[in-house]
């Protein structure tokens, strides 16, 4: 079962287990909380088996947008995988900053930013990937929370993005042990580009956070990042 739809079982289980200690005060039947939970098991399962958790990303992703803070987090995390992918010449071809986005625009999961990895599929269908093709994407799937770590001291998001990496460590047959060194050295590497281009990431985030779509965005790094600045070197 999906983190998010386990959170949600969390959540209501939580608040249905309240409801039953206070549920004698205000005279509410016993067999309301049971048939609660018993439903929510259900469509908890069915949400992950029929949709890939897509309810769970959507009740979540509604309960984050309460929160400021955790839109800035996000807003700052996604950021991140922008301006250092655009660094590294991989294409941004959309963004989104919650899951209700990314559904209405047919994207799955949480939203975040979509990387075209064509060149990545064909090189794992070969069997022979390049060192620096896997470091640049290991670097851009790590930047989100090198982003984290850079503005708020710590990461509390991609969870996401360490199990694509973990699904691509699977698929080259690597040593798990030697993925988690490449993962800490991805985090680094992509924290020391977004700290050479300050400027360039806080009017990414300043664009991102008024839904700018993703070819002005681009525009503006252009703008802020010279040519001989950005590379493909990692």
């Amino acid at each position: 079962m999906g983190q998010q739809t386990l959170n949600i079982v969390a959540i209501t289980i939580f608040v249905v287990t309240m409801g039953m200690l206070v549920g004698p005060l205000v005279h509410l039947p016993q067999a309301v909380p049971v048939i609660a939970i018993a439903a929510l098991l259900s469509l908890a399962t069915l949400d992950q088996a029929s949709f890939n958790g897509t309810l769970g990303n959507l009740l979540i992703g509604g309960l984050n947008r309460l929160s400021g803070e955790e839109r800035d987090r996000i807003l700052h995390h996604e950021a991140g995988h922008f301006l250092v992918a655009y660094l590294l010449d991989i294409p941004v071809s959309d963004y989104t900053l919650s899951a209700w986005e990314a559904w209405k625009k047919g994207m799955p999961g949480l939203g975040g930013v979509q990387f075209d990895t064509t060149d990545l599929e064909a090189q794992i269908q070969t069997g022979q990937l390049p060192a620096q093709l896997l470091n640049r994407y290991c670097t851009v799937w790590m930047a989100g929370i090198a982003a984290e770590k850079w503005v708020y001291g710590q990461a509390q998001g991609g969870q996401d993005d360490r199990q694509k990496f973990a699904i691509l460590w699977q698929q080259l047959q690597r040593p798990m042990a030697e993925g988690q060194v490449r993962q800490r050295w991805a985090v680094l590497q992509a924290r020391t580009l977004l700290e050479k281009h300050p400027d360039a990431y806080q009017a990414l985030v300043a664009a991102m956070a008024e839904q700018t779509p993703a070819a002005a965005c681009l525009a503006l790094l252009q703008t802020h990042v010279e040519p001989t600045e950005q590379t493909v070197e990692v």
